[in-house]
């Protein structure tokens, strides 16, 4: 499974053409990927395609001002360092704070799978949902990627691993006269894909949208799916940002210690778990299992060696680049939601008048939590159980407080992106239907 990086060279050359330039640190960051993926559309296998790149991002600091360059394939390394001293000299000083270390090679994670088992994962998908629903249209895209990630710097630090995951997306359209129903969802794996959990997932929300149903506006309990509710922790996890806290936009940068949510919520993050952990940052600080929210508690910020140092903490090792081209920020990965007790169909029985969402379009929250969606798939709750499919309904409120307020979480935990989130009922959100 191992993608080297052939031309170790080039970040050798970069730290030492950026020394010789007058710089008195440097930092070199390589990512070379290689990705396979497969199409279906409309029922067939419609393309196979296959892309490599390789980018390398140089970071140099020169009487203490910051430059940062960025150049993806085999390029002259000279370019590279004169654009990022360009740079560093318009930049104003700042402290240099790179992790000293040595050289290690952690172990590769996950297996490279043949495009013949992408295709056959695909078609079999297919296969199983027009058994049952042969009128609906299934496209799928099965995916294995393959990533090699290196960092070197003027420390000693020379640190790299390889990780191959394997991503799906299915989608099932259905079209009845005037109406159209779009399901979907995805999944993330390291070695071998569940297909036939993804396959159940979807005709479990098909066989629900067989009828409709209409829905009162007003307050209700409304649930949200483990593949809708990243919407809920997404506002928590920016709040729990120690860069916000540096810039008081967090309205929990004071709430170190004190109870802000439900006593059910516990937010934490295990590098070593799911397909998306990493044994260290974008800036080679190793990753660490570390709790946020415990019980309703904020126990923690997370933060980069910049953020870190301000806040007379340290890094949590927590810096990551949105992009090469960009400097570290904190970050969050394999962040977990700890599971409740009770399953999805628990959660509804409990319901006399609600909904259930699944899936959302617009915008989740911001930072200040409140938020107005519109739901594009859910379904009425009534005494207990889903009675049909409904349209043109909106979801309103703040997270901040309905988080606060009776909260239950199921059982039914599962990877939404970097995300292990179960699904989530919420009390007394405000739901609008047209």
């Amino acid at each position: 499974m191992v993608l080297g990086l052939n031309d170790n060279s080039l970040a050798e050359k970069l730290i030492d053409l950026a020394l010789q330039h007058g710089a008195e640190a440097a930092e070199v960051l390589q990512s070379r990927s290689r990705s396979r993926p497969v199409f279906f559309e409309a029922n067939r296998l419609k393309q196979l395609e296959s892309s490599a790149a390789l980018g390398t991002a140089l970071r140099l600091w020169v009487n203490g001002r910051p430059g940062l360059a960025v150049a993806y394939g085999n390029v002259d390394p000279i370019s590279i360092v004169e654009k990022a001293l360009a740079i560093s000299a318009l930049n104003d000083p700042e402290t240099v704070d790179l992790v000293a270390g040595t050289s290690h090679h952690y172990p590769d994670m996950g297996q490279e799978v043949p495009v013949e088992q992408l295709i056959e994962w695909g078609q079999a998908m297919i296969d199983r949902i027009r058994s049952v629903y042969p009128e609906v249209i299934c496209g799928v895209d099965v995916e294995c990627d393959v990533e090699t990630t290196r960092i070197l710097n003027t420390q000693g630090l020379d640190c790299r691993y390889s990780d191959a995951t394997l991503s799906s997306y299915l989608s099932a359209d259905w079209v009845r006269g005037d109406d159209f129903l779009s399901v979907s969802d995805g999944q993330t794996q390291r070695n071998s894909l569940d297909s036939d959990a993804l396959v159940d997932q979807v005709l479990q929300r098909l066989a629900w949208a067989e009828s409709a149903a209409a829905v009162d506006t007003g307050r209700m309990p409304v649930v949200f799916t483990a593949k809708a509710a990243d919407m809920v922790w997404g506002t928590l996890q920016s709040a729990l940002s120690g860069k916000r806290v540096v810039e008081r936009s967090s309205p929990w940068s004071n709430a170190l210690g004190e109870q802000m949510v439900s006593p059910r919520i516990t937010l934490f993050q295990d590098p070593e778990a799911g397909p998306f952990s990493c044994p260290f940052d974008d800036e080679g600080a190793p990753t660490q299992k570390l709790v946020f929210i415990e019980h309703g508690v904020v126990k923690l910020f997370y933060c980069d060696r910049a953020v870190g140092r301000t806040l007379g903490a340290g890094s949590t090792g927590n810096g990551f680049r949105p992009g090469l081209g960009s400097y570290p920020t904190p970050g969050l990965y394999n962040s977990l939601v700890q599971p409740g007790t009770q399953s999805l169909a628990e959660l509804i029985a409990t319901i006399d008048n609600g909904i259930l969402v699944d899936q959302i379009l617009g915008g989740g929250p911001g930072i200040a939590g409140d938020f107005s969606v519109n739901v594009d798939l859910g379904y009425r709750i009534h005494r207990g159980e889903l009675v049909g499919r409904i349209k043109d309904t909106m979801v309103a409120g703040n997270i901040y407080s309905a988080l606060k307020d009776s909260v239950e979480l199921g059982s039914d935990a599962e990877w939404n992106g970097s995300c292990y989130t179960p699904s989530v009922l919420l009390d007394g959100l405000s739901v609008t239907s047209g």
